[in-house]
């Protein structure tokens, strides 16, 4: 009899657990709310100034060769940093990492759009990059502790992929609007309403997390990944605008693969490492981000391409191609929202391969886009829109792949490494398909020329989604991963 008590009583016991991944609580909604709000604003200022560039060159008397350090100051702190404040944030608590990250964005956007010389605006820039370099893996880090592994957790995952691609789009749209209608400035001063929301709410909703034992910050690591992915993005960027074979691309690329080499020969000697080998080891954790640094890659260059395509050879405004994207800014919402479904009822490994497939379908039918107007949109909004979606797909799939399994403890390594998986893909995205442009159009500028480019570009694009998918079915295929694991 009292067997059975006890049994019964285990058995009445375990659905509490199993309650929060089936249902938000209403303090989890604000968590998600707050989390997401953030990851958007950041995802937009990523590509908010690209239409805004010749405005503020203009402004501020910025010199066309300068033009491109608008970009770059954000890129290079927002991809070489990420790692570092990763580890940060694990040593000093991610609330406040993440709150004192979005505070700074909000003051540095202030200063942006109150710039009044090219050096302000840069600095500004730089600080901005800094911000989403520490918020970014802290959202996420908080987002993973908050929500439970399971269909909870991919259903945060996935909408927080929908919002940050479609940011991404969403400022490419907006970036032209404010600027066509109101003002450059306008681009820095919308974070700063947002910045401020999420600074007074976070604190009243959002736990504290961090390791139980506080780990030792790994300096020699962290100072040669930082350097390393600086100047991998430097070189990277140097590429995409004066081409592959100056001086200042290849210095900037040796420099940095001889420090990330260094790094790893760190990691593997030292007591507690920035990442430990084994970490990296896990085939979830290293082939996830590879996908990952993948996905950003190829569709957020996908969104430079088009726009190159629709200004240059179709001659859209800004205004007008920006307002383009926002079927591709859908395809990504709807992307993010059937993700968790398709992990849930299948496998992760099934949405990798199945996401990437359809995303390298669409992308490789932008090849048979021409000259014509009519013609280019009839095919041109369908495949960004099917090709959001299969992205999407990629996208919550290698965030799931590349943070499951791992305890609470990792999760801020895990989110770390993801976000720079991100940060990096979508920085070195434009610049690699700027130099392909560059190098299949021979430095020309007409319509024709541009056009031949870019269907080059998407090429190599559609190629590297491909890429994904093999990479995805040779190495993450020993495990169904039916709970969500694509490891």
């Amino acid at each position: 009899m009292s067997t059975t008590k006890v049994a019964s009583r285990s058995t009445t016991a375990r659905p509490a657990p199993e309650t929060p991944p089936e249902h938000l609580t209403g303090r989890l909604k604000v968590v998600l709310a707050v989390l997401l709000v953030a990851q958007f604003m950041l995802a937009v200022d990523f590509s908010i100034l690209n239409v805004a560039l010749p405005a503020i060159g203009d402004g501020l008397g910025f010199s066309l060769s300068n033009l491109q350090w608008i970009a770059t100051a954000f890129a290079l702190s927002a991809a070489g940093f990420t790692l570092f404040f990763g580890r940060i944030g694990d040593l000093l608590g991610r609330k406040k990492m993440f709150i004192g990250a979005i505070a700074l964005l909000g003051l540095s956007s202030l200063a942006g759009g109150l710039a009044t010389s090219p050096g302000i605006l840069l600095a500004a820039r730089v600080a901005q990059g800094l911000a989403t370099a520490a918020a970014t893996p802290a959202g996420l880090s908080l987002l993973t502790t908050a929500f439970p592994e399971g269909p909870l957790r991919q259903k945060a995952l996935g909408a927080n992929g929908a919002l940050m691609s479609a940011g991404f789009t969403a400022g490419a749209i907006l970036g032209g609007a404010l600027t066509d209608l109101l003002s450059w400035r306008w681009a820095f001063f919308i974070n700063v309403p947002v910045a401020l929301a999420v600074v007074v709410v976070a604190p009243a909703v959002i736990k504290e997390s961090k390791p139980t034992e506080r780990p030792r910050l790994d300096l020699p690591g962290a100072l040669t990944v930082t350097g390393g992915l600086l100047a991998l993005v430097y070189g990277l960027t140097q590429a995409g605008a004066h081409g592959w074979t100056t001086t200042t691309a290849l210095s900037g690329l040796a420099v940095g693969l001889i420090l990330l080499a260094a790094f790893f020969v760190i990691e593997r000697n030292v007591t507690q490492p920035l990442v430990p080998p084994a970490t990296l080891a896990r085939r979830n954790v290293a082939w996830g981000n590879t996908l990952g640094l993948l996905a950003f890659v190829t569709e957020t260059s996908l969104v430079y391409l088009l726009t190159l395509y629709l200004q240059d050879t179709l001659g859209f405004s800004p205004l007008a191609a920006g307002a383009t994207f926002g079927v591709l800014g859908a395809g990504t919402v709807i992307g993010g929202l059937l993700a968790p479904k398709a992990i849930a009822r299948t496998s992760t490994l099934t949405a990798l391969i199945a996401g990437g497939l359809l995303q390298a379908v669409a992308t490789a039918a932008l090849l048979l886009l021409g000259t014509t107007t009519g013609a280019s949109l009839a095919l041109l909004l369908p495949a960004t829109f099917l090709g959001g979606i299969g992205n999407m797909l990629v996208i919550v799939g290698f965030m799931v792949t590349a943070t499951s399994g791992l305890p609470d403890a990792e999760q801020g390594l895990a989110t770390g490494l993801a976000s720079m998986s991100q940060q990096v893909g979508i920085t070195m995205g434009t610049p690699i398909m700027s130099a392909v442009v560059t190098a299949a159009s021979s430095g020309a500028v007409t319509a024709t020329a541009i056009h031949h480019g870019v269907t080059i570009a998407i090429a190599v694009n559609a190629a590297l989604v491909l890429l994904g998918v093999i990479l995805a079915a040779t190495f993450l295929r020993t495990r169904k991963a039916r709970q969500g694991l694509g490891a």
